[in-house]
């Protein structure tokens, strides 16, 4: 469900109480991890590497929403997963693409500093 923490005035992404673009694609991120939670080996984790969504209607405050991932590819280390956001009677709220790369976790940490 949308809430007023999730609006485009809530996360500056505009001064509208709509759900965010920004909190649209976490959204969607977060269903391509576990869309893609069954390719990875004990030690890996998958990073976001390339979004392409189109938002295409507004949520208020109080929608409901269900993101669906698929895998629709993998290509080496890459998973490319189709996603899409409805609104409860089935209207499409966005569409598009989320790629995301397979790395060993311990290593990706250390490169980025955090380890």
């Amino acid at each position: 469900m949308v809430g007023p923490g999730d609006t485009a005035s809530a996360v500056g992404s505009g001064n509208v109480e709509v759900l965010a673009t920004p909190r649209l694609l976490a959204l969607m991120e977060a269903a391509t991890v576990q869309a893609g939670a069954a390719e990875l080996a004990p030690g890996q984790t998958s990073v976001g590497t390339r979004v392409q969504i189109e938002h295409m209607r507004p949520s208020p405050v109080g929608a409901e929403i269900t993101v669906h991932a698929r895998l629709a590819e993998v290509h080496g280390r890459q998973m490319r997963f189709e996603v899409a956001a409805e609104h409860a009677d089935g209207t499409l709220v966005a569409s598009g693409q989320v790629t995301r790369a397979v790395v060993d976790a311990d290593k990706f940490m250390a490169r980025a500093g955090g380890a």
